[in-house]
């Protein structure tokens, strides 16, 4: 039996954007069609925009902010927009704009005001603009491989965000320094949204797994998208699964349920053009592989190797890691992890953990797509429920800003302070303060945040340690020892508790272990790991998910041999964590 090509193969269009929630295989689907189409002959440039981009675990090379050939495949090549890179070239570019008559102090005044993390976002934005708006045809076709949802959505609406507030603003200064450095950027923003909303120039695939949650993230994607511009659409369904044993019951239950999300799609997604992508028994990692992806050759199922129950009986489930965390009485607890490996599930079920065993809990999210509402589905006596709403923190800063500082300006001044307050990069520095506000309520209760993905989540760990710093600074000669910083909370081990979430995959893993290292740089030492979906746990003899079970016993085996100091697992679940009852069952004590 032979599958069909994907219908985003046939007269690919030059720009083609991949997104979706996390974890549902955009940077291997990207990656594989940057591949087939370079293998048709095409000259072909890979992008990811994702500050936790895995691309060069995929495709076993290192490369950076320039684009970079890939060995065994002829026409491809690949680059990564790194946040850094990209705001030190943006800098440059600032301050050579101001010439040669501009003085010291202008420069040091410049140079302060392009130190912000909002700095970082329009920089990287900046890049992302020049490669759709650039003239030079060097490439038949440029893939986006984007971070999760709420990001890309976030990126994608720049291009209008920041043409209108160019177009309405002929005197302010901004985050980003002096207008000029702005304006210079100008017609490339506006060439970028040109591109943008041409459908014979750009294309958008929404991918999505056989999954409520994802299906409706896909759903709110789309509309979202066309109502910047983006109308040309396609949607492909990834991981499609059939049991081939009927016998099996957690593959029966895994079918059911993703048959069932795919029956209930909303009717916006039902119009777009479909493709669907089988799971496949390997993991996506290297050239072999990712052409193997998209092949519409049968699969060869090579049976899975022989896995002794006995192995799992070390490992101890979300119960026992919410009986850990109830014994210190408070603290915040922040769930972090690559997109779509189920941080959300987790930070729920300890926070009705944490309530079952006497405890009042805060349960939060810094994510954009926040779905934790969602996932409790409920009302729970001692748990409180809500999210960092970006545009409601947003207008919260203005107003705390405006009546701070209006007292003191003329009309004028106070018409200025407001014109640049309604950049698009004020909202960066607004979630940074609620961040801060939310870790603060750790004091004297359980805090539960159910973080970003990983690259969102390391750009807010900047911007704490960027406040850090100012704040070490300002107050060395009044007494520094009387500050206490929310990195230093997110350091105090007492204080904070970081459980890394991760699926019994080599990419995941890899990217929790990467995001480990980059917490320990900065200080913060993780307290546990959940591996999540673990196929072992649940038990199954299904041919195409036993074959998966080699690879998931070499990730285990990773985990406890050293990378984590406290392991815990989740099964594939066969009914779905949502609503108070199923979260329960994760975490009732034994």
């Amino acid at each position: 039996m032979r599958s069909q090509a994907p219908g985003f193969l046939n007269l690919p269009t030059r720009h083609i954007f991949f997104t979706g929630k996390g974890g549902v295989g955009k940077t291997s689907l990207s990656t594989a069609t940057a591949l087939a189409m370079a293998d048709a002959g095409k000259k072909v440039l890979l992008v990811s925009t994702d500050a936790a981009s895995n691309l060069d675990e995929m495709l076993g090379i290192e490369f950076g902010s320039l684009p970079a050939a890939v060995p065994g495949a002829p026409g491809l090549s690949v680059l990564n927009i790194d946040p850094d890179t990209a705001a030190n070239a943006y800098r440059e570019r600032v301050l050579a704009q101001m010439g040669a008559a501009a003085s010291e102090t202008d420069l040091a005044t410049v140079r302060e005001q392009l130190s912000g993390a909002c700095t970082t976002e329009i920089a990287s934005f900046d890049e992302f603009a020049a490669l759709l708006s650039e003239d030079e045809h060097h490439f038949d076709h440029i893939v986006f491989d984007t971070a999760p949802t709420g990001h890309t959505l976030r990126l994608l609406s720049l291009p209008k965000a920041w043409s209108g507030f160019l177009d309405n603003n002929d005197k302010g200064a901004s985050c980003l320094g002096p207008h000029s450095g702005l304006k210079m950027q100008e017609a490339r923003f506006k060439a970028a949204l040109d591109a943008l909303s041409d459908p014979a120039v750009t294309t958008v695939i929404l991918v999505t797994r056989p999954d409520k949650g994802a299906i409706a993230e896909a759903a709110h994607a789309s509309e979202e998208l066309y109502a910047l511009g983006l109308k040309n659409q396609r949607l492909v369904i990834n991981g499609d699964f059939h049991a081939s044993d009927h016998t099996d019951a957690v593959a029966v239950a895994i079918e059911a349920l993703g048959q069932q999300a795919l029956k209930e799609m909303p009717p916006s997604l039902l119009e777009l053009p479909q493709d669907r992508v089988p799971l496949r028994a390997f993991d996506t990692v290297g050239l072999p592989a990712l052409r193997a992806l998209l092949s519409t050759a049968a699969p060869r199922i090579e049976p899975g190797e022989a896995v002794m129950p006995g192995h799992l009986e070390h490992l101890r489930g979300l119960d026992a890691l919410a009986d850990e965390l109830s014994a210190t009485g408070h603290g915040l607890i922040m769930v972090m992890g690559k997109g779509g490996v189920g941080k959300t599930t987790v930070a729920a079920a300890l926070a009705v953990g944490l309530v079952q065993r006497g405890h009042s809990v805060h349960l939060s999210t810094t994510d954009p797509a926040a779905h934790v509402a969602a996932t409790v589905n409920g009302d729970m006596q001692g748990l409180r429920v809500d999210r960092i709403d970006p545009k409601v923190e947003t207008q919260r800063y203005i107003d705390k800003i405006m009546a701070a500082k209006s007292p003191a300006l003329d009309a004028q001044a106070q018409a200025l302070l407001l014109e640049d307050l309604r950049s698009p990069c004020t909202e960066e520095v607004a979630v940074f303060h609620a961040f801060s506000r939310v870790v603060g309520e750790a004091r004297s209760a359980f805090v539960v945040l159910d973080t970003a993905p990983t690259g969102h989540s390391l750009l807010l760990m900047d911007a704490t340690g960027a406040y850090h710093r100012q704040m070490m600074q300002e107050f060395a000669n009044h007494g520094a020892g009387r500050v206490i910083t929310p990195l230093m909370r997110l350091q105090d081990a007492n204080y904070t508790k970081i459980i890394l979430v991760a699926l019994p995959e080599v990419t995941p893993v890899t990217q929790a272990a990467a995001l480990q290292d980059d917490l320990r740089r900065a200080g913060i030492e993780p307290y546990a790991w959940v591996l999540n979906k673990s196929v072992m746990a649940a038990g199954t003899h299904d041919p195409l998910l036993a074959a998966r079970l080699a690879g998931e016993s070499k990730q285990i085996n990773r985990i406890s041999g050293g990378l984590a100091k406290r392991l815990f697992i989740l099964p594939w679940l066969t009914r779905p964590p949502i609503g108070l009852v199923e979260l329960s069952r994760l975490v009732v004590q034994r």
